[in-house]
């Protein structure tokens, strides 16, 4: 029986040497030796045909992301995956290469300590980014179309006033558009709502801070653009699930460099 499931999390498959078939949303993919599969949080999968595999599985979630010092892993091709696709091809020294990092990153993670978190970052920072250079070799697409553009032009002014610009009427009025267009554009091309970007940067930000800094929630909460610590504490738990108290303090803490 095929049983189409989700992941909450990013999923890598290094493949050494297989067989079989799985689906990515509609998209089949014939498994083969030296390939890299990948995929986002909440595609649908679904494995057509079991069988052997000799690989290595790697899941991370988009919490592990946020926590990272810099927001560059996020914004990797192979984790945007702007041309939707799921898998790369690697010849013997690239597939000697993701062995390595795949290695050192179980050694790290079966060895607690101090200094796991950092070396598990940086080790995902090299694998990650050395994925990504592979994505833009293999899957160069076409050059970006207007609307695609518009997209990018709305995430770099995001990531630019995000802190004191919460409403996405002002980014249309920034871009010279019409909120009607810009909504309708993003979420033509991004799959979410332009509220979305803006949401979910500030929630990157606020934990950040939360886990990193020893700033009061209060002013996290002034720091990122909200009239009132209670506002920001509603919005932080529609979007997470948890209070930013409840956050932080089920974070060991630490301090940001």
């Amino acid at each position: 029986m095929l049983l189409p499931h989700r992941k909450d999390y990013y999923l890598l498959f290094f493949v050494k040497h297989t067989s079989g078939r799985h689906w990515v949303d509609m998209t089949p993919y014939a498994h083969q030796d030296n390939t890299l599969y990948f995929t986002n949080p909440t595609q649908i999968l679904v494995n057509e045909e079991l069988a052997p595999a000799w690989g290595t599985y790697l899941g991370f979630t988009r919490e592990f992301l946020a926590l990272q010092p810099t927001a560059a892993l996020q914004d990797l091709p192979l984790i945007q995956n702007p041309h939707h696709g799921h898998q790369l091809r690697l010849n013997t020294t690239e597939a000697a290469f993701v062995e390595q990092v795949l290695a050192h990153l179980e050694t790290e993670y079966y060895r607690p300590g101090s200094w796991q978190h950092q070396l598990l970052s940086a080790h995902m920072s090299v694998l990650l980014t050395y994925l990504s250079r592979l994505y833009t070799e293999q899957l160069p697409g076409p050059d970006a179309a207007a609307d695609q553009r518009v997209l990018t032009a709305y995430q770099a002014k995001v990531e630019e006033h995000f802190r004191e610009v919460h409403e996405v009427g002002a980014y249309a009025n920034l871009l010279n558009l019409s909120a009607r267009q810009l909504s309708a554009l993003v979420k033509a091309q991004s799959g979410k709502p332009a509220i979305k970007h803006v949401h979910e940067r500030l929630v990157l930000e606020a934990r950040r801070l939360l886990v990193y800094s020893e700033q009061s929630l209060k002013e996290i909460a002034f720091g990122l653009g909200f009239s009132e610590a209670s506002y920001f504490s509603r919005f932080f738990k529609r979007e997470t699930g948890s209070t930013p108290l409840e956050y932080r303090t089920s974070r060991p803490p630490r301090k940001m460099s």
